[in-house]
């Protein structure tokens, strides 16, 4: 066992380390196999992103083999005052024998000060530890939603995202788009003749019942508005749940809301916004 600082190396994930990357992975969260962690690290190069920050993330190495591993994914944000750097920090793992370096691999890939970066997958046993690093809670839980319940608009449409025909920005279009090819939902609603853009990943609790993440939109106040709808156009998908990030228990939207799970973490310039989960592993990673 390495027992001084030199004897482990700090370095960016390369292509060629993909298949060991993703066999360490599998062993630190036994419930997702290697086959998981290849497509959503394959995914993760040809996401959009700066070309000035790591394609996937860092590792530590000894011996010439990964010993630690923790993913990033980069992604630029276009705000009121610009575009703004943010990084998802995700699926952090060291073999025990090399935990007295898992504070290197934290602190040393989180220090950039023009970055926001944030968690979004601290489980409840972690956090004590990730509020150590510096972050601050953003998040407190979760909504889950029997939105179909609630009264539609009227004179509304909704369609599956089709880049030929929607009149959205740019921007919303190639969020929109870029979801939708890694397996998201990515859907119009079409109100008065304005176009709203959202994404929702479909996932299973305890493998069975299905439900929609809210993944993305561009405030949360336009998922309310519409959430009946949405709701209505999901439960023909499926599912009688919409699940989204909460700070409390939305107004007028029948379900519960829980703080046992959800927790999500920032620190940096730029506070993440609830209802914006874009280019996160949520989409790369679980769709």
């Amino acid at each position: 066992m390495p027992t001084t600082r030199a004897a482990v190396r700090l370095r960016q994930i390369k292509e060629a380390d993909l298949p060991a990357v993703a066999e360490l992975l599998s062993e630190g969260f036994p419930t997702r196999s290697r086959t998981y962690w290849l497509r959503g690290l394959h995914r993760m190069a040809v996401r959009p992103r700066s070309e000035q920050h790591p394609t996937y993330g860092y590792l530590l190495e000894s011996g010439g083999l990964p010993v630690g591993a923790i993913l990033l994914l980069f992604s630029d944000v276009l705000s009121a005052s610009g575009v703004i750097v943010r990084c998802n920090v995700s699926s952090w793992y060291v073999r025990p024998e090399f935990r007295i370096f898992a504070s290197l691999l934290i602190t040393s890939t989180t220090k950039d000060k023009d970055v926001t970066y944030f968690n979004i997958s601290a489980v409840p046993h972690t956090w004590s530890t990730v509020e150590a690093q510096g972050f601050s809670v953003y998040c407190k839980g979760q909504m889950y939603a029997f939105a179909f319940l609630r009264r539609p608009v009227k004179s509304v449409q909704i369609e599956v995202f089709d880049p030929a025909t929607t009149s959205l920005d740019v921007t919303d279009r190639e969020i929109l788009n870029q979801h939708a090819a890694v397996g998201c939902l990515s859907i119009v609603v079409h109100c008065k003749g304005e176009c709203y853009p959202f994404v929702f990943q479909k996932h299973y609790v305890k493998g069975l019942v299905p439900i929609y993440r809210l993944t993305y939109c561009r405030d949360v106040n336009e998922f309310m508005r519409f959430a009946g709808n949405l709701g209505r156009f999901l439960l023909s998908r499926g599912s009688v749940w919409i699940q989204l990030d909460a700070n409390g228990a939305l107004p007028g939207l029948i379900g519960w809301y829980t703080q046992k799970r959800g927790r999500k973490y920032a620190k940096g310039p730029h506070t993440p916004r609830l209802g914006d989960l874009s280019f996160t592993e949520t989409a790369f990673f679980d769709s």
